[in-house]
């Protein structure tokens, strides 16, 4: 992988171990040589990653919408800041820039994010691996609803699997590396239920 894209909040959360975690996730990408791909922000856990690659000189490429570069507060430090006009147009940009995905935790936009470029994945658009950092368990009972959807017959159990979550930086970075996408359609018919 040359290029992750990361997707977090714009917020710190509750606990110190958020912006720990987001920072360390952020100098492991540099110490690997992997770029970083961002929302472009400097505030809440996208500043903090963003900080952990560019404090060990690495290169981070932020996508942010103009609407937001006032709320968002840009993030001066960046190899390069992409401006764009949607919020698509940023799914979009940030898909074409890399070679996989990590979601650490987040809000509405960090979930909207994450599921569209899972969907993406699911559909055949593109073969890239699809990461969740869970931290303090943050993202266990989302873990246990996908467990639901399969139970339930609304998800194959071959398109769960493409979800690759872990809580231990180094163990997601490796399943990222070794991962292969399915060979299999999400449609999911009466027989199989």
């Amino acid at each position: 992988m040359k290029r992750v894209t990361v997707f977090c909040g714009s917020s710190f959360g509750t606990d110190k171990v958020f912006e720990e975690q987001a920072y360390a996730l952020g100098k492991n990408l540099a110490l690997r040589n992997i770029g970083l791909v961002y929302g472009g922000a400097s505030i809440g856990l996208m500043g903090a990653v963003a900080n952990g690659v560019l404090d060990q000189k690495g290169e981070v490429i932020g996508v942010l919408p103009d609407f937001l570069r006032q709320k968002e507060i840009a993030h001066a430090g960046l190899t390069e800041l992409i401006i764009v006009e949607t919020m698509h147009e940023r799914k979009t940009k940030m898909n074409d820039l890399c070679d996989g995905v990590i979601t650490l935790p987040g809000g509405f936009g960090t979930m909207e994010e994450f599921f569209e470029m899972l969907t993406w994945a699911q559909l055949g658009l593109h073969g890239k691996p699809i990461g969740l950092l869970n931290t303090d368990g943050f993202y266990t009972e989302l873990l246990s609803l996908i467990n639901t959807m399969v139970k339930k017959g609304f998800l194959k159990k071959v398109n769960q699997d493409m979800l690759l979550a872990d809580s231990n930086i180094d163990s997601l970075l490796e399943k990222m590396k070794n991962y292969q996408p399915p060979a299999v359609g999400k449609w999911i018919n009466k027989e199989e239920v």
